[in-house]
């Protein structure tokens, strides 16, 4: 079913949008409202036991005792996220690096604004080569489509509406991925460490944070399995990162290095595939892995060679288990997270399970079905979640330039489109 139309449109002779309704026009922002610069406020004279959200350009972050707006108030990204749209309901407090509009800056329906600035690609209009800017003057030269008062309260209902249940939507698949990556780390961590036969006899560790092992397994420090290695070879194939999410993977493309001097690269170390590389700021987060690749990776990392036969899935599995991160944190050295640094010499003392040969094949070759299938759901929330983007994206562009006459759109009408 099409979405019902205007019966009568019009050129507007621009670029965007080439027709509106014939009782709409193109209006500049500067007539539509005043865009006021925020105020400073310094960590320190903050008040978080206040009633009022504090707001910069990524949204609310905190609280203070008075607001310098009324409500509700449109809040727009000045520097940092130029550009970004937060709606309060509730008087705020706008720093410095957001300009606000609320009612008495506004010569239109506000919320009706706040959804066609979304189609405006504030974004678009930095004029800072450093932290992004938007510029006020600029910005308040772009033309929005803007309908009559009446409809301007019908355009702000449906999209309310219809983006609210698109986000319930988005909500439901981000909240099914958490369960999948809870799911998925649960039964890593519980296989990595316990095995796979719930009846065979285990024995104490001797480990805090690992427990009771089966019997038949082996404890042993990290240094029996990998030794701490300096190659640098040089510029010498792909450069590889450690991410908390995903373990040792090459970056997108070596054009991340392209500002790098040839100098910067030579001072990188080269990686062999079976390779432990430990990202020695964030190991506490769990970046680190046992690397599938060949490549170069930042002096910055400690890059371990493996001296055992074991299998490396298997060890990669365990080393990044969910269960390690708290013990890399307090083998590492930092009075705060940024500061939070693991030493090779306290890596290569901590005591990992290592299972026979064949366990940790059966281990491996189980656990890499199962997080395949989790993956593949997952991929499949994620994709949900971009179409559902892309349709409520769609739905404001086309009820914010009259492409939808909301003055006569049902939900059912929506929902059957």
């Amino acid at each position: 079913m099409t979405l019902a139309s205007y019966r009568e449109y019009k050129d507007t002779g621009a670029l965007w949008p080439t027709k509106i309704p014939n009782s709409w026009s193109l209006t500049p922002i500067k007539r539509l409202a005043s865009m006021t610069y925020g105020d400073a406020l310094p960590p320190n004279a903050r008040n978080e036991s206040g009633p009022v959200p504090v707001y910069g350009s990524n949204g609310a972050f905190g609280r203070h005792g008075d607001a310098n707006t009324s409500a509700p108030v449109v809040l727009i990204g000045r520097k940092g996220s130029c550009g970004a749209l937060n709606w309060s309901n509730v008087p705020a407090f706008a720093i410095d690096t957001v300009y606000f509009v609320d009612s008495q800056h506004a010569a239109c329906n506000l919320r009706w604004l706040f959804w066609a600035l979304h189609t405006a690609n504030l974004s678009s209009l930095s004029q800072d080569t450093g932290v992004p800017g938007l510029s006020r003057e600029i910005a308040y030269e772009i033309r929005l489509p803007q309908p009559p008062q009446t409809e301007q309260n019908a355009v702000a209902a449906f999209l309310d509406r219809e983006t609210g249940k698109i986000d319930a939507l988005v909500e439901e698949q981000r909240q099914l991925i958490e369960l999948l990556k809870e799911k998925r780390q649960a039964v890593i961590s519980h296989a990595v460490t316990k095995g796979l036969n719930p009846n065979v006899a285990m024995k104490a560790s001797g480990v805090e944070w690992l427990g009771e092992v089966p019997e038949h397994w082996d404890i042993v420090p990290v240094g029996a399995l990998f030794r701490f290695v300096k190659r640098q070879d040089g510029d010498a194939g792909q450069v590889l990162s450690v991410y908390r999410d995903y373990g040792v993977i090459p970056k997108a493309s070596r054009e991340d290095n392209i500002n790098k001097t040839p100098e910067d690269l030579s001072k990188y170390q080269t990686v062999l595939p079976g390779d432990l590389v430990v990202n020695k700021m964030k190991a506490w987060q769990g970046s680190l892995g046992v690397s599938n690749y060949t490549g170069i990776t930042s002096p910055d990392y400690a890059v371990f060679e493996p001296r055992h036969k074991a299998v490396s899935d298997y060890l990669n599995l365990l080393l990044r288990c969910n269960l390690l991160p708290t013990v890399y944190r307090a083998i590492s050295n930092g009075i705060r997270p940024d500061q939070w640094r693991i030493e090779p010499d306290k890596l290569r003392e901590l005591k990992v399970p290592y299972p026979p040969r064949n366990d940790q094949e059966a281990i491996s070759h189980h656990l890499v079905e199962a997080v395949g299938r989790w993956d593949e759901l997952r991929n499949e929330a994620e994709t949900a979640i971009l179409l559902l983007q892309e349709r409520r994206s769609a739905l404001i562009s086309a009820a914010v330039t009259g492409k939808i006459d909301t003055r006569e759109t049902t939900q059912a009408d929506v929902e059957a489109a």
